[in-house]
């Protein structure tokens, strides 16, 4: 069984098809970039611009037509409602067009999935950490139980506000992890609230540094104070759970340095450490289609339509 999955929660537009068996035959996007950040409109306009090219280019790399799918799923949020939209009427077409069934699926979750997938891992603590996500989860009892998350904003869109301020333009995690290669520490403010963390703060200091410090040490430091936040409350877990898995998945998940952070505090605590794959780590469809496959596949059907506020923890695990 093939299904072909679209993502447009976000900046990226993407689709891609797996296997019932978890083969990945193709994957495929494209990403709204700016100097000033996301406006929802315009990133809803890249998304129609592209994607017809997207779906052409992931059906050329698995070499098969649509004839050859047979489920397609979409990302019906969290999102950006008129990013939402695009995939939502998309996907919708193509089922109707080729007489396939459709089912929308949560992205947060196909994130989770997605990760467990390509690393093996069997019941880890998650760390996800994307744009508008800092969370950690473990399933339990027929869920993803957050055991902590952002106060404020997520990790992801914390550096993107202050690359905007400091003209690295967006998305901003990559230059910022280029500037901070050469930069040494200055102090930030420290947000660790029991299991939560904290960024607005962090990052509110950092831009009021920006006339009295090198743009490296400030990147520098932004990582360091951020990643050791998060690797705090990630042994945190680990402890409280007992578990000896951690997996770190979303879009930061491709930092070096917040990995080799984390590989050390695990090692330190004899538990695998285990990076979703850059390929799989920021938005993309393969994981949509993934968590279409093991939704479809366990009986689940969903209207086709957009939940722009839906959370992790609200989705029933079937599979």
């Amino acid at each position: 069984m093939l299904c072909l999955g679209i993502e447009s929660t976000a900046h990226t537009f993407g689709a891609g098809i797996v296997s019932s068996e978890g083969k990945i035959l193709a994957n495929a996007k494209d990403s709204y970039s700016s100097a000033t950040g996301m406006i929802p409109k315009e990133v809803a306009k890249h998304h129609e611009q592209v994607k017809e090219q997207i779906l052409a280019d992931t059906l050329k790399q698995a070499n098969i037509t649509l004839k050859n799918i047979d489920i397609i799923s979409y990302s019906h949020g969290p999102g950006l409602s008129p990013c939402l939209l695009v995939g939502k009427v998309f996907a919708e077409k193509l089922a109707k067009e080729n007489n396939k069934p459709l089912i929308g699926v949560n992205h947060c979750v196909a994130h989770l999935t997605i990760g467990t997938l390509t690393t093996q891992t069997k019941d880890p603590v998650y760390l996800y950490v994307s744009g508008v996500n800092t969370q950690l989860l473990v399933a339990s009892h027929g869920r993803f139980r957050i055991l902590g998350e952002t106060l404020d904003i997520g990790l992801g869109n914390a550096l993107d506000k202050f690359g905007r301020k400091a003209g690295l333009g967006f998305p901003a995690g990559p230059k910022i992890e280029q500037e901070a290669k050469a930069g040494k520490y200055i102090e930030l403010p420290y947000a660790v609230k029991g299991m939560d963390v904290s960024f607005s703060g962090i990052i509110t200091a950092a831009e009021r540094k920006l006339d009295k410090n090198s743009i490296k040490d400030i990147c520098y430091s932004l990582q360091e104070t951020c990643f050791a936040m998060i690797t705090e409350v990630s042994e945190r877990a680990l402890a409280h759970t007992k578990k000896q898995e951690l997996i770190l998945i979303g879009g930061v998940a491709a930092n070096k340095k917040l990995i080799k952070m984390l590989t050390l505090m695990c090692a330190e605590r004899s538990v695998r450490f285990a990076a979703v794959p850059t390929a799989y780590s920021g938005d993309q469809g393969v994981m949509i289609a993934w968590q279409g496959i093991l939704e479809y596949t366990n009986g689940r059907k969903t209207p086709a339509d957009i939940h722009p506020y839906q959370r992790t923890d609200e989705i029933d695990i079937n599979w």
